[in-house]
């Protein structure tokens, strides 16, 4: 029988392409976006703001503020989820640990110092002779000074009894006399002030060493001890 020219023949290549394509549509609709989907066959659980033990097959709501654990089948912990931080609970997380690394900085610099405190002061005695040490250097100086000071005393006696001889007329004093009398003036106040800088230096040295005297004593307690 011969078909009519005007009925058209159903094409069953693009009714499968049409097919296919709606079926790719409908996946992609359903399908979650990437990363939101959890883990197959893993459990949340988490610990809530009431103190509710909650469990889940997916993230929970009520722990977004509190850390998750993502749990194995076999209820080992697979891996944990940080919770959601508003901009100034991440600030102020970020300066809390930046604290903390500080702090763990320190006292780790100050264990090297107390280690070097005991290799360069095994006991007592070692602390006691290197102090008289630095006092004697000290003392050296301040003795120095002090002898200076004894030189323009003498000195200043010198120029007196020339200028006794100027007493009624102090005017007709030759003009090398008074800038002697000047010059020892300021040499004096020169070697005083240097003279109160050693005086103060030397405190800071005692005061150092009282200082490391007291931790030296907890250290070598310690070290006794261990």
């Amino acid at each position: 029988m011969e078909i009519p020219v005007n009925v058209r023949r159903p094409n069953l290549f693009n009714g499968a392409m049409a097919l296919s394509a709606a079926m790719a549509l409908q996946g992609a609709v359903a399908a979650p976006p990437t990363g939101s989907t959890p883990t197959a066959g893993g459990i949340y659980a988490c610990v809530d703001a009431r103190g509710r033990n909650l469990t889940s097959d997916r993230p929970i709501a009520d722990c977004i503020d509190r850390e998750q654990r993502e749990l194995n089948p076999s209820g080992t912990t697979r891996r944990r989820i940080e919770p959601t931080y508003t901009a100034l609970e991440a600030q102020a997380r970020e300066e809390k640990q930046r604290q903390a690394a500080l702090a763990a900085l320190q006292q780790q610099e100050e264990r090297r110092r107390e280690r070097a405190l005991l290799v360069r002061y095994p006991n007592a005695a070692t602390h006691e002779r290197e102090r008289a040490a630095a006092l004697a250097q000290v003392d050296a100086v301040i003795h120095a000074a002090r002898k200076r000071l004894g030189e323009l005393a003498e000195a200043r006696r010198s120029v007196d009894l020339e200028l006794e001889f100027y007493k009624k007329d102090p005017s007709r004093a030759p003009d090398s006399l008074r800038r002697m009398l000047q010059d020892n003036a300021q040499s004096v106040s020169v070697q005083n002030r240097f003279l109160g800088e050693q005086e103060d230096e030397r405190r800071r040295v005692n005061g150092r060493f009282d200082e490391e005297s007291g931790r030296l004593r907890q250290l070598w307690a310690r070290v006794a001890v261990l």
